[in-house]
């Protein structure tokens, strides 16, 4: 099995589901006691978090980046970055890295796609919203992509930043998703992605009147897909 990086802390909350469901991955895959064969490195986010919030992104660039060389001279010959929001900065951290990222969009819209799929609401940090390196890959792939309004928004990365990177999920906030998604679907949304690691920990598949598509899940089998080529 080839050795695959994982660069995650952003937050601990998703990498920790990374590296289950790698490990089940792989284990569904290849039977046995078979695990996934991972090098991980788990930044610390409080300094990312800042420098999200500061508009400083070359700060949380270096951060990355530094990361990225440590995965590849330990042996990683891959690397999924763990995190939707810093793939602002993925052809920075691939070129340090020196060998492949996989892209989170890519999955996820090849699963769109593959659905049928045209117009995709997208929940995620404000960052991942409001910038264009996220929804313009998936609008490279073909698909339209619907993002709340300006008040959603905020209560959708407030919920991320304040609640789900910390481990805490609310009832309350589940409702106040729940309400943004069917504020989507009004607007044409014919399908919901969780563009932020964390949103799997709130959502389930039966939440919500639009059909999802979690990121992390669909990252996580991408990685076993490569794991056991």
């Amino acid at each position: 099995m080839r050795m695959l990086g994982v660069l995650g802390g952003m937050s601990w909350t998703s990498t920790a589901a990374y590296y289950r469901g790698l490990n089940l991955g792989v284990a569904a895959r290849l039977g046995g006691h078979h695990s996934a064969r991972l090098l991980v490195s788990s930044v610390d986010f409080d300094p990312v978090v800042h420098a999200q919030h500061d508009g400083d992104w070359d700060l949380a660039t270096s951060v990355l980046t530094e990361a990225a060389r440590g995965l590849r001279s330990g042996g990683a010959q891959a690397m999924l970055l763990a995190t939707n929001t810093m793939h602002k900065v993925a052809d920075a951290v691939e070129e340090a890295f020196g060998a492949p990222l996989l892209h989170i969009a890519d999955p996820t819209a090849d699963a769109l796609q593959a659905d049928g799929r045209t117009a995709v609401a997208l929940l995620a940090t404000r960052f991942t919203m409001e910038q264009d390196f996220y929804a313009g890959r998936l609008r490279e792939h073909g698909l339209d992509v619907v993002v709340p309004d300006e008040a959603d928004r905020e209560t959708v990365h407030r919920v991320i930043y304040d609640e789900l990177v910390h481990d805490v999920v609310r009832q309350e906030s589940r409702t106040a998703y729940l309400g943004v998604i069917e504020r989507l679907a009004e607007r044409g949304a014919d399908s919901l992605v969780l563009g932020c690691t964390e949103i799997g920990l709130l959502l389930g598949p039966d939440d919500g009147i639009l059909p999802q598509y979690d990121t992390t899940a669909l990252h996580v089998a991408a990685g076993v897909d490569w794991l056991c080529a």
